[in-house]
């Protein structure tokens, strides 16, 4: 069959859970041109489908995650083979021991209803009813949820091997891959020992060999397999007679690092309470080496007796009917983990064509097959899925003994209360900013992203405490990662002056004749200014989606520096760049200072040779400049609602400016201030975060950012998507808590006229208003003064629809 662009010709490398659903998806939007390799037999080819115990909770902290794994559930429960239907819908239970874990099933029902499933916290008494084999003595509590249950891997990889099949799609047994072929930048062949595959786009599909495929086709895949003990009991008399395969819920105890499911008499047990066991996958053998050598299949590995007992021990405290019982069999599953924990989804820059879908859990697999499906043939996926985007990784975030370290601790922590704001331990330090040393001296207490050390705040201010007056108490989640130094911070930021640390945000550099014409084309707002120039801009997606925002300077006629989020803002210039055009990522070479509060001014002018007055040097423009002895780029821009400017300079002199504003400062009571400071005061401006607040899930208008859209110029990405949406439905909606002592922290449910309606992005104490601020998605259309209220740690706590920017409104603080 020839190729069309209508219906091109895919190779997809991997016939587990994975491929078999992509197959499906592909083949069901019209793309029939597919041939799916495996190494292994089939329909059991070997890989980490063939052992799966195939438990799917659900409820996840992550929305993507949760939307994955409810299409997954949706699509497995149409299915079935035989009239053996493909998802066992037994229902979850995790159960609480401690009053830790009671609070985090707590927040569990708060993420199930914010996302849409099903859930709720029940009694010790209840969790027996549904588990009689448990000891309720020990159960604080539960959260049951009564649409989870087993997924039938090897079944519903069958049916929809059957289905893709029947459009014309081929799945081919025994096809070991051994090389990608390429030529000008784009994928063309799969090469196997059985054959080369003409290829149009081709897909890594192939779980824990994913970065071995990776490395054929030259592109960096950061996943760790690891092995996972599991093990059968041997039949138990409590169950005897037992017929259905299962008929109670899948069962986590997650103080223990176990989960438990029924094989009808006897129960399965999985364990991640032993040591991390990384396995190399360029060393995991054939399906026919591991055969030969007595295992089962390449992806099971013999069962370690060593890292078992205590395990053991406690499902006997759990269980007490296990204490009689023995393990009939048992062994370590291999599958695989990514430094935090999420797939790694999309297409290679350097390898056009070339897609990942690995790291993929039973769990999300149809929802993942569907999401690459979308972006394969409508270019962009329905689901925002910039968490698992293969993009998202830094450089430094990328080397093999990195990959290897935080995979291993995905690993221990997969069942651990993780606080939101709580980094990884190690490799750190790992990325600095060129003021370390003096924010180590202040005190910072530092927290981590993207491999960044970043202050939250500094000991050093903990003498401005005292004059704050008493500050509402905070219950232990809340307070975890927090100190009311913040609070002292953000006053000093208000009323004086406030240095912060913006080195890691993203800074790109666009240059060339065609800078101007090709940012104007790819971003929403009117870039056509004088050199001189800031402009807020979007990154649009072709659909009117916010794939980010930014903030570009005309520097000179042909050279931009852009304010961007993520590697992948980078990527996407890259990809789209015209041959006029030269992008570069500048962030590490280059450090920033901002410099902000109402005493802003009198720290700068005095540094610097040019005119600072607000009207030699209005809002939202740029200068080159010198402060001191130090070459700046000064933008006179402010994240917190206050006078100031964004200094920058190269990493090499960043020290020096920092000593040079420290000094000068001095008598105007200068302080350093961290991060936790900073997204208070930017909440109570109503500054939005991308990625948290809106994602390409979101346009500009829903969003509160429809300004930053010219729709009367030229065109641009996005434009006729936008100019053909109606009214909006839904809109990003400040609220304020009632109770001047209440906090909440992001992503609990909100619920208007007792019903739940949405849910909490980004939420901060707002120090100047005395008041915590939540934003949320809400319906439109709900009037300023509107009562709400927000799930909390399982109280509903009562908040207010407000107007915003709740702070200074007239933008008088900024622009004088």
């Amino acid at each position: 069959m020839s190729s069309t662009p209508e219906n091109p010709r895919v190779v997809v490398i991997g016939a587990g859970i994975v491929g078999c659903s992509l197959a499906d998806e592909l083949s069901a939007r019209g793309w029939t041109d597919i041939t799916v390799l495996e190494q292994g037999p089939l329909p059991a080819p070997g890989g980490s489908t063939s052992h799966a115990p195939g438990l799917v909770f659900q409820t996840n902290p992550s929305k993507t995650l949760t939307a994955l794994a409810r299409y997954t559930v949706e699509k497995f429960t149409s299915l079935d083979v035989d009239g053996v239907s493909c998802f066992h819908q037994v229902g979850g239970l995790e159960l609480a021991t401690t009053p830790e874990r009671l609070a985090e099933l707590h927040r569990r029902a708060g993420y199930a209803a914010s996302w849409g499933v099903r859930g709720e916290i029940v009694s010790a008494a209840r969790c027996k009813e549904l588990w009689p084999l448990i000891d309720e003595s020990l159960v604080l509590g539960g959260f049951h949820t009564p649409d989870d249950g087993l997924a039938r891997a090897l079944l519903a990889s069958r049916a929809q091997m059957a289905r893709a099949t029947a459009r014309g799609a081929r799945f081919l047994e025994r096809h070991t891959v051994t090389g990608i072929e390429q030529e000008g930048g784009r994928v063309t062949a799969v090469v196997t020992d059985r054959g080369t595959f003409p290829a149009d786009h081709v897909v890594s599909a192939a779980g824990f060999w994913g970065p071995v495929i990776g490395r054929m086709a030259g592109v960096d895949v950061p996943l760790q397999p690891l092995a996972h003990q599991y093990a059968r009991t041997m039949p138990l008399p409590e169950l005897s007679g037992a017929t259905a395969e299962a008929s109670k819920p899948i069962l986590r105890f997650q103080d223990r690092d176990l989960y438990f499911r029924e094989h009808t008499d006897r129960i399965g047990i999985g364990s991640y309470a032993h040591r991390p066991l990384p396995v190399d996958p360029f060393a995991v053998l054939s399906y026919d080496e591991a055969r030969a050598r007595n295992m089962d299949m390449p992806s099971s590995f013999p069962f370690t007796e060593e890292d078992w007992a205590s395990s053991w021990a406690d499902c006997r405290q759990l269980m007490p009917a296990l204490r009689e019982a023995g393990i009939e069999a048992g062994f370590n599953g291999v599958f695989s983990f990514t430094p935090d924990g999420m797939p790694v989804l999309g297409e290679s820059r350097r390898l056009r064509g070339f897609w990942l879908a690995e790291a993929v859990w039973v769990t999300h697999s149809a929802g993942v097959a569907k999401a690459v499906a979308e972006w394969m043939v409508d270019g962009r996926p329905s689901l925002d899925l910039h968490e698992c985007d293969l993009t998202r990784f830094e450089e430094a975030q990328r080397s093999p003994s990195y990959v290897l370290e935080r995979g291993a601790q995905q690993f221990v922590e997969v069942y651990d209360v993780i606080h939101p704001l709580q980094p990884m331990e190690s490799p750190r330090p790992l990325r600095v900013s060129p003021f370390h040393t003096r924010q180590q001296q202040l005190g910072a207490y530092f927290l981590e992203g993207g491999g960044w050390e970043r202050p939250h705040w500094y000991e050093a201010n903990a003498p401005l405490v005292d004059a704050l007056g008493p500050l509402p108490a905070r219950d232990a989640w809340s307070a975890r990662h927090w100190s009311p130094i913040a609070a002292a911070e953000a006053k000093a930021t208000r009323e004086g002056v406030a240095l912060y640390d913006m080195t890691p945000l993203r800074r790109l550099e666009v240059t060339g004749p065609g800078s101007l014409a090709f940012l104007d084309r790819m971003t929403s707002n009117n870039l056509r200014k004088k050199p001189g120039a800031v402009t807020y801009t979007l990154l649009l997606d072709e659909a009117g989606g916010i794939r980010s925002d930014l903030t570009v300077a005309r520097l000179a006629p042909d050279r931009f520096q852009v304010g961007a989020n993520s590697p992948a803002d980078l990527d996407r210039l890259l990809r789209h760049a015209p041959a006029d055009v030269h992008v570069r990522d500048i962030t590490s070479g280059t450090c920033c200072v901002g410099v902000w509060g109402p005493l802003a001014r009198d720290l700068v002018q005095p540094l610097t040779p040019d005119d600072f007055s607000h009207e030699a040097f209005g809002y939202f423009r740029a200068k080159e400049t010198y402060i001191g002895h130090v070459p700046v780029t000064a933008m006179r821009l402010s994240y917190v609602g206050e006078l100031g400017w964004e200094l920058y300079t190269t990493a090499d002199l960043g020290l020096r400016l920092w000593d040079t504003l420290w000094e000068a400062g001095r008598e105007l009571g200068v302080i350093a201030a961290g991060r936790s400071a900073f997204n208070s005061l930017r909440l109570e401006k109503g500054y939005r975060a991308w990625g948290v607040d809106m994602t390409d899930e979101h346009d500009p208008f829903e969003a509160g950012v429809g300004f930053a859209v010219r729709m009367d110029r030229d065109d641009f990405v996005g434009k006729a998507a936008l100019a053909g949406k109606g009214e909006a439905t839904r809109r990003l909606t400040p609220l304020l808590l009632d109770d001047p002592a209440a906090v909440v922290l992001g992503r609990e449910p909100v619920y208007a006229g007792g019903l739940p309606a949405g849910y909490v992005t980004s939420a901060s104490y707002g120090y100047t208003l005395g008041r915590c601020v939540a934003y949320a998605w809400l319906p439109a259309g709900l009037p300023t003064g509107t009562g709400v209220h927000i799930e909390y740690l399982g109280e509903k706590v009562p908040a207010t629809v407000a107007d915003e920017p709740l702070f200074d409104p007239k933008m008088t603080r900024i622009r004088r």
